[in-house]
């Protein structure tokens, strides 16, 4: 269909467009027309994404400028999901005459996932894919080669570096798995060919990381305008991930592969002196002339590279003491063994930056610039050794980086030592932890960057929390509600059992028989009585092991067998994916099935489980993070003192939003329709449903909100009664589902062109 907002000209590739889809793009229009940032939540399951890329491709193509869009996802499935949508809506502008000339969309991935070398692809481990692909691409690897003729290169990527980037492939949008095939049909490296061609892409399409992790981000997403429209989709974590990008762990392992490296290290130094000091020499006046140059060419080469070091630090010249190569090793040499005497206490350290770096220099004398540059100092030494195996080199990386954050930033981060698995758990297993407490570090360049970055997800609620911890205003902050024709899903709230014994995951009152016991009835009775999958979700895996543990003694798991088949979703990634197919097969062939999961894990995010794969979600208990984590409790004191967060008011904030998570993945569109079951006396409470999305909350009435199981029941019988009634897709018209008529109804601008539909295409399944 073809509908105007405002102005623009709007393709949508369906033949009705939902209201809040409607909503949603003249909320993303307002944005980009004030090149402002955005901050916009709706519903799971009602095509967010295609209205994400038909707006902003629309506004691409009809305004002058032609602004870039990068759209940042999760998961590879979800990069893959959107280029397929994106690849759609070009056909489909195609065939309604749009004249889309040189329209460029594509996606980039790792290595490993794009490498089609018969050989190299075969390795399992990405970080193996990249040291094999570096042994044959290396700028000194392909020199040599010129002379030495048993030197194995990769001819995929020698095919790219004799073309120019605008030659290299054709304009269209790409999946990675077209990517893949047009690499192995013209004999070219999918992975490098993606590279080159992101500054002439219209869309680029990747993961948050190369956005938001500094090192990636600087090799891959550098040259972008500063008028680019930067989307982060799915964003309900980002502040997560930014304090993991920036967050890094040493332990006594690491420090010992890190000594081996720095010996290899020598090693290497002393065979080049010995064979070509020339290089040795060169480098070192690079240096004195100043880093940016020096690392010029480390676009193709470099992997190793700095986790973040400001403009102005960029422009310095390394510090004298670790210029020269064999100085610079006796450096890191001095540091591992500062970082070994530091792990042999046996107490909890806690400190900032600046006291870890005063102890630094009063027991070593190690001054804070050269630490600095540690990260860099090393790219530059890998590279002019022309070491192509970085695995080896990994953990000596950890400690550069881990150096060079320390002295880069006073605020925003906390030096951790702990000399112990837990409190309890005396098992000495030290660690020293670089905890970042800001998020607002790592996504801050990208809000300066970029006119345009719009956050976005199915479970942003509270909103005014987010713009407080990234430090970002946004200007249109807008929440949306699911129109539906009928009440396609039921939230319901269970405070008690049918013994009406209160049931809560409480510390308190979790491993209470009665509370087990109850939510085991919980279970059985949903077994009974809703057909095909429950999705069955718990706040850990130390919990949901306990329950099971408990629920097979007393017989719960037995009553649950005679009705469904039960998986279990575990922390190894192999293993849920075989529980979760199998799952599925069971859904499929009838006989039903329940899956327990964790919040948190794989299956509470990204995975779909639409349509008979999830007719009911139940979550037992809230998803609290462990409260008596030391790093947790420093980033809710530096939130209560930067942001005035207060620390009750953050907990419950992420722990409902991966509740609301979690119950978001049974309906993935108006045709579906499921039961979200929130099982804890807590979620009846104003303080906490205030804290869900809105277009679950309008929907929490005061007859599902203190449930007995057995109520609960009840009402759970009278909603799957009623989906399995027949439902007329023409009653959707003008309600949930608007054509052009029903858009100047309600105040819009249709078009007088109509678009003939063969079909009726309802089902918008992002």
């Amino acid at each position: 269909m073809r509908f105007f907002i405002d102005d623009l000209p709007v393709i949508f590739p369906y033949d009705y467009v939902y209201p809040e889809q409607y909503q949603y793009m003249c909320a993303l229009k307002r944005s980009l027309d004030s090149k402002g940032h955005g901050m916009l939540e709706m519903p799971s399951g009602t095509g967010k994404t295609i209205s994400l890329l038909s707006l902003i491709i629309a506004y691409q193509q009809f305004y002058p400028g032609r602004r870039k869009l990068v759209y940042c996802s999760r998961t590879v499935p979800e990069i893959d999901k959107a280029l397929a949508e994106l690849k759609r809506l070009m056909q489909y502008r195609q065939s309604q005459g749009c004249h889309d000339e040189n329209f460029f969309g594509l996606g980039l991935t790792s290595r490993k996932n794009l490498c089609v070398h018969p050989r190299v692809s075969k390795e399992r481990k990405g970080a193996v894919v990249d040291a094999r692909c570096r042994e044959m691409t290396a700028s000194w690897v392909r020199a040599k080669a010129k002379t030495e003729g048993n030197i194995e290169l990769c001819d995929f990527y020698e095919k790219i570096q004799t073309l120019e980037a605008a030659d290299l492939i054709p304009s269209g949008v790409y999946t990675l798995e077209d990517l893949i095939d047009y690499g192995k049909e013209n004999v070219m490296c999918p992975y490098y060919l993606a590279r080159r061609v992101i500054p002439l892409a219209d869309v680029i399409i990747y993961s948050f990381h190369y956005m938001l992790d500094p090192k990636v981000a600087e090799l891959v997403s550098k040259e972008f305008e500063k008028d680019s429209i930067v989307v982060f989709d799915e964003a309900h974590n980002i502040d997560s991930i930014c304090i993991d990008s920036l967050s890094i762990d040493i332990n006594q392992r690491t420090l010992r592969a890190s000594t081996a490296s720095v010996e290899r290290l020598g090693e290497r130094i002393e065979e080049m002196k010995n064979q070509n000091s020339e290089k040795l020499r060169d480098e070192y006046d690079r240096l004195v002339d100043g880093l940016r140059d020096a690392l010029a060419a480390r676009d193709e080469d470099m992997v190793l590279t700095n986790p973040i070091l400001p403009d102005h630090v960029l422009r310095d010249a390394i510090p004298g003491n670790i210029r020269k190569a064999d100085h610079f090793v006796r450096f890191l040499k001095r540091f591992i063994e500062y970082l070994k005497a530091r792990m042999r206490v046996m107490h909890v350290v806690a400190e900032t930056t600046p006291s870890f770096l005063k102890h630094i220099r009063e027991v070593t004398y190690i001054e804070r610039k050269p630490l600095r540059f540690c990260a860099e100092r090393l790219a530059s030494l890998v590279r002019t050794l022309e070491i192509t195996d970085l695995e080896e080199y990994g953990a000596l990386a950890k400690v550069a980086g881990f150096a060079t954050l320390c002295s880069t930033y006073d605020a925003g981060f906390m030096v951790l030592f702990e000399p112990y698995e837990s409190d309890q758990n005396r098992v000495l297993n030290p660690v020293l932890h670089l905890a970042c407490l800001d998020a607002a570090i790592a996504i801050k360049p990208v809000f300066q960057r970029f006119n345009t970055v719009i956050i976005t997800s199915g479970t942003l609620s509270p909103m005014e929390m987010y713009p407080r911890m990234l430090e970002f205003a946004p200007v249109v902050q807008e929440s949306f509600t699911m129109t539906l024709a009928r009440q396609c899903f039921a939230p319901l709230v269970v405070t008690r059992g049918g013994d009406q014994v209160t049931v809560s995951s409480k510390f308190e009152v979790r491993n209470d028989p009665a509370v087990v016991r109850n939510y085991g009835n919980l279970l059985i009775e949903m077994s009974r009585v809703v057909p095909d999958g429950i999705v069955a979700f718990f706040p850990s895996y130390l919990y949901m092991e306990s329950i099971v543990a408990m629920w097979n003694e007393n017989g719960v798991l037995k009553d649950v067998w005679k009705h469904k088949l039960i998986f279990v979703e575990t922390p190894d990634a192999a293993e849920t994916s075989v529980a979760l197919q199998n799952y599925r097969t069971a859904c499929n062939n009838g006989r039903g099935a329940v899956l327990l999961s964790v919040a948190r894990g794989k299956v509470s995010e990204g995975i779909d489980f639409d349509h008979n794969y999830g007719r009911a979600v139940v979550m037992f208990g809230i998803p609290y993070q462990y409260t008596e984590s030391r790093i947790l409790k420093a980033r809710l004191e530096f939130m209560r003192e930067a942001h005035q967060i207060r620390e009750n008011d953050f907990l419950t904030f992420d722990a409902l939003r991966h509740a609301s998570q979690c119950i978001g993945r049974v309906l993935r569109g108006k045709t579906d329709y499921g039961l979200m079951v929130l099982a804890d006396k807590r979620y009846s409470r104003a303080d906490k449903r205030s804290k869900l999305p809105r277009w679950i909350n309008t929907c929490l009435t005061e007859t599902s909100l203190n449930l007995s199981t057995d109520m609960a029941i009840g009402l759970m019988r009278k909603f799957l009664k009623a989906m399995a009634q027949p439902f007329d897709m023409k009653s959707q018209l003008g309600v949930s589902m608007w054509a052009n008529e029903h858009i100047v109804q309600h105040g819009g601008r249709g078009d007088v062109v109509t678009v003939e539909s063969t079909s009726m295409e309802v089902d918008q399944v992002n």
